[in-house]
């Protein structure tokens, strides 16, 4: 990579580096391809100096390299396959209103399927760190994770592919969002815009409930995944077992991608921040039949991860203490170890599969 002055840039260089402002927010995320707009807007927020990509590293030689030594490759290439088809999909049904059943679940089938089976989907997806926040990159991940939650749950073939279908299909009601609103962070979306945001739950039922091809637990899913088991969610405060089963599992799904993905407007965080958020909420807002074997399992798959602390330090994943804690153990050095439950000033700020 090279040091390059915003004056200089040229439209078409790739970012090398995600670029983050002094408040910690992602201005624009690495491998970012770089327009007139982003040149303009550097410019504007007076940022000196950017990394972009080399003729190196974008050389074939390079790129032939990384693909032989980078272990979660041939997960993202099956990814990045899948991205266009999963984009066209959600085109169509923009323009329609209508889902292509028999291609939805053919992708779901033979392209996301075997990333859900695969066993470090956890660690690959969490290494996508430069993937668009577009619905469609989303509900491909949220699909993803649904269908990692049900090989935990220990579902058959034929639920386990139908829950990965809810997944992908959760968010398309956001097909009838104006652009405005997709371009904006719902956290701060208020008013018209927020019962807008609102809406796309009803409108994704909607569209689904005109396909009698799709179980009950898809369509449900669409219009639940933001309900909440003690009745705090939306649209209609359902609570309890009043919520399909799918919608509590995309539910978990959706929440742990939106925690770990960077976006821009915001930094992505760790997966210990999303396992953290489970735990506290499993027995309130989220279900416990849903949490505790995620959190078992990914728990489990995190043991002798490397991971840094906000203090600097760096140390291992040796345990995590009981059923039911937030945070891991670490351990420092052979003399030190830190239980992150009884030091809250200290937090995983970066994590690097084991």
């Amino acid at each position: 990579m090279r040091a390059v002055s915003v004056e200089d840039l040229k439209t078409g260089m790739i970012l090398a580096r995600t670029i983050v402002n002094p408040d910690m927010v992602v201005v624009l995320s690495e491998n970012t391809l770089l327009t007139k707009a982003h040149i303009t807007r550097l410019t504007f927020l007076n940022i000196p100096v950017v990394y972009i990509k080399d003729e190196y590293e974008l050389s074939q030689n390079y790129q032939a390299v990384s693909t032989i030594f980078n272990r979660g490759n041939a997960f993202i290439k099956d990814y990045d396959g899948v991205v266009q088809e999963a984009r066209s999909i959600f085109n169509k049904v923009n323009t329609t209103g209508k889902i292509p059943v028999q291609k939805t679940e053919d992708m779901v089938q033979t392209r996301i399927a075997p990333m859900a089976a695969s066993s470090g989907a956890i660690d690959y997806l969490y290494e996508l760190n430069h993937l668009a926040s577009d619905v469609y990159n989303h509900s491909l991940r949220v699909s993803i994770l649904a269908g990692v939650i049900a090989k935990w749950m220990h579902f058959d073939r034929a639920k386990r592919k139908d829950i990965m279908l809810a997944g992908f299909l959760h968010d398309i009601g956001k097909t009838k969002f104006p652009q405005r609103l997709l371009d904006k962070n719902v956290n701060n979306l208020q008013g018209e815009d927020y019962e807008a945001y609102i809406q796309h739950t009803v409108d994704g039922h909607h569209i689904l409930n005109t396909e009698p091809t799709l179980s009950e637990g898809v369509k449900l899913a669409a219009m639940q995944h933001h309900e909440r088991m003690d009745g705090s969610g939306f649209p209609f405060n359902c609570m309890g077992s009043d919520i399909h089963e799918y919608a509590r599992i995309i539910a978990i799904a959706d929440i742990y991608d939106n925690i770990t993905t960077e976006r821009e407007g915001y930094v992505k965080q760790t997966p210990f921040t999303a396992i953290a958020y489970l735990t506290e909420n499993m027995f309130t807002s989220l279900d416990p039949t849903v949490c505790v074997p995620m959190l078992t399992h990914i728990k489990d798959a995190f043991l002798g991860s490397r991971v840094t602390l906000n203090n600097g330090e760096k140390g291992v994943i040796a345990a995590y203490p009981n059923d039911f804690a937030a945070h891991p153990i670490i351990n420092i050095s052979p003399d030190e170890i830190l239980n992150l439950n009884e030091h809250p000033e200290l937090t995983i700020t970066e994590y690097n599969p084991k």
